[in-house]
């Protein structure tokens, strides 16, 4: 964006260019702080690999980063690797106005160096692009900026500030650095035409930045032609130089047809998955608004909800008649808000299987290898409890879990409390033992915060809307009937609109239905549900997440035998919701809790 910037040494920052009511009885309340907590059950060590590095070291990323002459997603060096071939697309914003951070809380500065552990500094690889946080330890930016690249070895990520960091990165000007935990770009992102181009880095711990939505899979008023957006970032600031803004910029552009971009751009141009915005450019930098190098993965904006994700444009941002291109978002959120969820036991994108051994009431989780999983890990005596749930209340990233007390009732949540590296245990609801379902399906409310669900004796469904931090706001009555299914699951999304849904199966006829999820509470929270399949040979079910690490939520059934067969999800909300089935086990008659 233009205004005046400080030049940076070799700066040359990334983007790809080219051509209701809570009950007043006391029994069954939910809790909105800890009660007495119960004695803590077994829980297992966090891998020491998801701590973040020391501050010397992010610090040094930092510094590398901002000194560095690379371009994402576009390098010669071609030892890289898978994303190294050459580009006909080149990432770049200008135009704009200085703002503070206040006015955009989620921006975060991702910084990446790589020295390449030899003495030379020929061969490093530095170089910078934009994101914004969509949850406490999430960071949406753009696969270009991701794919290929080590974010957990040479990442880091800096947010609560406008201003760009010192030279020497040790002057954060008040934002916070953290290291980069795990990293996802869309499976199909491609670096040569820069499509699919979206992707999340987890961080191994939360920040305090607030975070901004995605917006829906079915909004198309935000990319309605003249529709206004901004777009933010702290890239070069003239076509003419390598200028970069100290200071977060903001710029406002005209969202534009896809018979205008596709007008401007050819087959380059990917109608339904990508979107271009702003006036046709001058040629110059006076008169054009655009994005440019740096602002690679920063956030487009309407109303409050991330449309775009700052892609490609031309070279040097100003050719005559060009627009800044981003991926949109709404044909990605399905794909992409799973990662916003995905914690699990190990950490690794993939959704782990909890169970209980029904003799010995012994705990073990089982890490997900995609389509199998791996030899059981105990987790010690867990009797006393009739329900476990895993789940991440606090939205910290790492998985917790929700156990009910056999003996009265009590829900309990159990978390992992990365500033102390220790399990913490509280109790969250009061006499739960006549809810025939208690469900931790994730974000049902649309606000990115995990809910809890429960069905009371009466058939009734409650909403308990999470608040993030293992409290909950009053409850919301869904909807009566609900005790006509045998099981209620859930964890994601089944049908790819980035929504929350639930899979029911009834008692009578064994009709398996998909309740899809709105992103609302209360009554309209699901739609009229779909009969989906027919199952009547399982005794037993789990919705543990995504299973195979394809962003898609997956669903466990198991037959009376003990065979576990795993229905991998597809993203349909039809009779073709799931693959073929595939037998995961043939021992499961011994577990009697599925979390």
């Amino acid at each position: 964006m233009s205004g005046g910037g400080r030049h940076r040494r070799r700066i040359r920052i990334a983007l790809p260019v080219a051509a209701a009511g809570v009950a007043a009885a006391v029994a069954g309340a939910l809790l909105t702080t800890s009660a007495g907590a119960a004695t803590p059950l077994p829980q297992p060590a966090v891998k020491p690999a998801t701590s973040s590095p020391p501050l010397a070291e992010l610090e040094k990323r930092v510094a590398g980063a901002m000194a560095g002459d690379d371009v994402a997603g576009k390098t010669s060096k071609t030892s890289l690797g898978a994303n190294t071939a050459p580009s006909r697309i080149d990432p770049k914003v200008i135009g704009g106005n200085e703002t503070t951070i206040s006015t955009a809380p989620w921006m975060a500065q991702l910084h990446y160096y790589d020295d390449r552990g030899t003495s030379s500094t020929g061969d490093d690889i530095g170089f910078f692009c934009g994101g914004a946080v969509v949850a406490p330890t999430k960071i949406l930016t753009a696969a270009h900026c991701v794919k290929g690249y080590n974010w957990n070895a040479n990442g880091a990520v800096v947010t609560g500030t406008s201003q760009l960091p010192s030279a020497d990165g040790t002057d954060l000007h008040g934002g916070t650095v953290t290291g980069v935990w795990r990293q996802w770009n869309h499976p199909s992102s491609n670096a040569t035409t820069i499509d699919n181009d979206i992707a999340v880095l987890t961080l191994p711990v939360p920040v305090k930045a607030t975070p901004i939505r995605m917006t829906t899979s079915g909004d198309t008023t935000s990319y309605k032609a003249g529709t206004s957006a901004k777009v933010y970032g702290w890239g070069r600031t003239s076509s003419t130089s390598d200028d970069i803004s100290e200071t977060l910029k903001t710029a406002t552009l005209p969202m534009q047809s896809d018979t205008t971009c596709s007008g401007a751009y050819g087959r380059d141009f990917v109608k339904g998955h990508m979107v271009c915005a702003g006036k046709p450019a001058t040629g110059s930098d006076t008169g054009t608004v655009s994005a440019c190098n740096g602002d690679s993965g920063g956030p487009l904006v309407v109303n409050n909800r991330i449309v775009g994700v700052v892609s490609w444009g031309v070279t040097d941002c100003v050719a005559k008649g060009a627009y800044s291109v981003f991926a949109k978002v709404s044909s990605y959120v399905g794909a992409a808000y799973p990662r916003l969820d995905d914690t699990n036991i190990s950490g690794d994108h993939k959704a782990d299987l909890w169970v209980r051994n029904a003799s010995t009431k012994t705990g073990y989780s089982k890490d997900s290898k995609g389509t199998s999983f791996a030899a059981r890990e105990s987790w010690g005596d867990w009797n006393g409890v009739n329900v476990v749930l895993q789940t991440d209340l606090d939205r910290d990233g790492y998985q917790d879990l929700v156990y009910r007390r056999s003996s009265d009732g009590d829900l309990f949540w159990t978390h992992y409390v990365t500033s102390s590296g220790t399990w913490s245990t509280k109790q969250i609801a009061d006499n739960w033992k006549t809810r025939t379902r208690i469900i931790t399906p994730g974000d049902v409310t649309g606000d990115y915060l995990p809910d809890l669900l429960s069905v009371d004796s009466a058939g009734v469904m409650w909403i308990y809307p999470g608040k993030g931090n293992g409290t909950f706001a009053p409850r919301v009555k869904v909807g009566s009937g609900w005790n006509q299914y045998n099981s209620v699951r859930g964890k994601g999304d089944f049908n790819g609109d980035g929504k929350t849904d639930l899979i029911a199966r009834s008692k009578s006829g064994s009709a398996i239905y998909l309740y899809k999820g709105t992103g609302k509470a209360g009554s309209g929270a699901f739609s009229a549900r779909v009969k989906v399949r027919t199952w009547a040979d399982y005794n037993a079910f789990d919705a543990p997440g995504d299973v195979t690490g394809d962003g898609k939520a997956d669903f466990l059934a198991r037959t009376p035998g003990g065979t576990l067969y795993l229905y991998a999800g597809t993203g349909k909300g039809t009779s073709e919701i799931f693959a073929t089935r595939k037998s995961v086990g043939t021992d499961f008659k011994q577990y009697d809790i599925f979390g």
